[in-house]
């Protein structure tokens, strides 16, 4: 950019943000009103000259991306989107933090127009904002991987603003370290260093040169200073633009920019005061600062008008800038038309001709009666959708070999000059992820893959350490994004690693997220299935798969009844004449053991029927009919069988039920040792539906 402007009407339109934002906070009475109040100037500057987008279309897929990584902070966003003409009004401002409103407390996805993610917790937008500058760069490279920089129509920028609370959170440190690695030129991020926190100044707590720290990322960093040398406070946006220009020139690191400000300025009695961080200034410190900026203080939401209509010109700059692209676009697309029809299907959210084909081939290769960990049926699974399905790409937390989510293949999506031994093959454009021992980032980059580009990521690590991993699998169910988890080594019968690698609570923790689908196949077939259903269902709800290190029998009956039962997310595996004495519910490695015992309580003259349950949630989406058939009422005898706690399934287990369940931490030894210490076997199935029978039997 040059010959940057800074008018009197953007001055004008600057003071009434914050007034606004502090009136907003006030008839709410609660928010936090002094940043947005001291970040004004810096938002507007992004929205009114920097920010490429069109507010008449949120949408556009050519518009640079806004992440408010600070997400308390919303105000400031709420208020430039108003400004620029996204929809918002006056009466939505008015409505801040109430409920049924379009302006919560934190930006929410898919509420408020112009909003890109639920950044939520700090740390995590500037986090998934590296993932947006993942997908930007990946679906560059399927699509227009030769087009001069900045030239592309799939070119575009991601902007954050960031406080000291987002870099203190640990997952803010993992992804900038992979942004630097991958050397991320789309990416800038404006720290804004008020040093002020709820419980005081910042110095108590966060002491190092947050610079230099970025400077060893290998980020590009420069800083601004709001505080003159004399002590005064002068918002130099010109001397800031200035700063960003600068920035804008480097094109092979990503860019942090510190922003040295005082929160709540120029609020008297409440700039760079604790207390403007997370309460209302209250009605005194609302009026002084009314007066100082020119402002009625007897009179709330006021709007200049004149400054408002100078600030809504961004939409005619904007219609500019999308006819721009759309000519590009179309010179695009008439030049490639293959990968034209490639970005019609990934925008769409298609599936690919030949995605059943390639499953079904898969099937076919399998064998019942065969022992085979489904962590390698996904393995296979994910290779053979690969090579019909280039939006799908992912990877683990240096896991890959054991979680099985290396594409065969593949090139690391990496510098070139970053190629090892082990991965002698790298790209910017390559679709295999290397995410290193940074399971929250990996969550929350994947995250932000999927709210910035039409591509399609999965990540992977063992089932415990998702819960290093959960905070981002909550942000993606709440914002209800399809992220794909892969989680192997699912019970303590992945062995010797012991109890801490052990996962017992995982399933029900999981389980209790809402708009989140835990899948736990049984076996290779189970596993086929629950890939075709998740992807057939399309852009729904965040999907785990839980899976085994161990082999596990490839069972015949699934060969027949996967395809449709899987999702159902229970289905009749086992079945009896007439009506069952009990019914059989097992997940995963543990489904045989259910078989096994329905076979001896045949022998026994005991009528069993095992229902193998992949997925609760799926389960849950059928209608009443179809649960009754697979789950009698009139049967009260109930056994559920998983290595884990019981803690879910008591909602089918009724009264009379009896679980075969681990309700304590793993033991050192064996998987198989360890399976059978703990109760998980035919044996204790079978033990388990005698007592829930004659439980059942007693009560009538």
């Amino acid at each position: 950019m040059s010959n940057f402007t800074w008018s009197d009407l953007d001055e004008r339109a600057v003071k009434m943000a914050k007034v606004l934002s502090a009136d907003a906070v006030e008839k709410a009475g609660s928010g936090h009103p002094g940043s947005p109040i001291s970040l004004a100037p810096i938002a507007y500057m992004l929205y009114q000259r920097f920010m490429t987008h069109d507010p008449n279309d949120p949408d556009w897929a050519g518009r640079d991306r806004f992440i408010l990584s600070g997400g308390h902070a919303s105000l400031t966003q709420y208020v430039q989107l108003y400004f620029s003409g996204y929809g918002l009004t006056l009466d939505d401002l008015k409505r801040f933090r109430t409920a049924g409103t379009r302006t919560p407390g934190h930006p929410e996805y898919g509420l408020t127009p112009g909003i890109e993610m639920t950044t939520g917790p700090l740390g995590q937008g500037l986090a998934s904002a590296v993932g947006f500058a993942y997908g930007q760069r990946y679906e560059r490279g399927l699509l227009d991987p030769d087009a001069p920089e900045g030239r592309s129509p799939f070119d575009h920028k991601i902007w954050v603003i960031c406080g000291e609370g987002d870099v203190e959170e640990g997952v803010s440190s993992e992804a900038s370290s992979l942004a630097g690695d991958q050397r991320l030129g789309n990416l800038t991020v404006i720290f804004d260093a008020n040093h002020i926190q709820i419980e005081g100044d910042t110095k108590i707590s966060l002491g190092e040169d947050i610079l230099k720290r970025y400077q060893a990322y290998g980020w590009y960093t420069d800083e601004f200073s709001f505080i003159q040398p004399d002590g005064s406070y002068k918002e130099d946006v010109e001397g800031l633009a200035a700063v960003l220009e600068k920035a804008e020139q480097v094109s092979d690191r990503p860019k942090f920019i510190k922003v040295d400000t005082l929160m709540a300025w120029p609020t008297p009695g409440k700039t760079n005061d604790p207390s403007a961080h997370g309460s209302a200034l209250g009605a005194e410190a609302v009026a002084a600062l009314k007066r100082t900026l020119g402002y009625d203080p007897e009179r709330d939401f006021q709007i200049d008008e004149e400054a408002l209509a100078h600030a809504r010109e961004v939409a005619q700059r904007g219609l500019a800038a999308h006819k721009d692209w759309d000519q590009r676009f179309q010179a695009w697309r008439q030049a490639n038309p293959d990968k034209a029809a490639l970005y019609d299907r990934i925008h769409a959210g298609k599936l690919p001709e030949g995605f059943d084909e390639a499953i079904d081939r898969v099937e076919a290769s399998f064998e019942p009666g065969s022992k085979v960990a489904t962590r390698k049926a996904s393995g296979a699974l994910i290779n053979a959708i690969a090579p019909i399905m280039p939006e799908l790409w992912g990877g683990s937390a240096d896991l890959g070999g054991s979680n099985n989510t290396n594409i065969k293949g593949a090139v690391s999506f990496a510098p070139s000059d970053d190629e090892t031994v082990q991965w002698p093959t790298a790209s910017v454009y390559g679709r295999q992820l290397h995410f290193g021992v940074r399971e929250f980032a990996m969550g929350a980059i994947t995250n932000g893959i999927l709210l910035g580009s039409d591509t399609r990521p999965f990540n992977g690590t063992f089932f415990q350490f998702s819960d290093y991993e959960r905070p981002s699998v909550r942000l993606a169910a709440l914002m209800d994004i399809p992220n794909l988890y892969i989680w192997t080594h699912d019970s303590v019968a992945l062995g010797e690693d012991g109890p801490t690698h052990q996962p017992i609570e995982h399933l029900a923790a999981m389980r209790g997220i809402p708009q989140m689908e835990v899948v736990r196949p049984a076996d290779q077939y189970e596993t086929a299935e629950a890939y075709r259903y998740f992807f057939e269902k399309g852009n729904t709800h965040p999907t785990a798969l839980i899976l085994t290190r161990q082999g596990v029998p490839t069972l015949e009956e699934t060969k027949s009844k996967a395809r449709e039962g899987v999702r159902k997310g229970a289905y009749v595996l086992v079945d009896t004449e007439g009506q069952p004495d009990v019914l059989l519910m097992a997940t995963g490695s543990e489904v045989q053991h259910a078989v096994a015992a329905a076979k001896t309580l045949a022998d026994e003259g005991i009528k069993a029927r095992v229902i193998s349950f992949p997925s609760m949630e799926w389960f849950e989406e059928q209608d009443e009919e179809y649960k009754e058939e697979t789950l009698p009422a009139s049967v009260k005898a109930r056994v559920s069988v998983e290595a884990g706690l019981a803690m879910p399934w008591y909602k089918y287990l009724g009264s009379y039920g009896k679980p075969v369940s681990i309700e304590r931490f793993g033991l050192q030894g064996g998987g198989d040792e360890n399976m059978r210490d703990l109760g998980i076997t035919p044996e204790h199935v079978v033990e388990a539906a005698k007592a829930s029978i004659e439980e059942a039997r007693q009560s009538r």
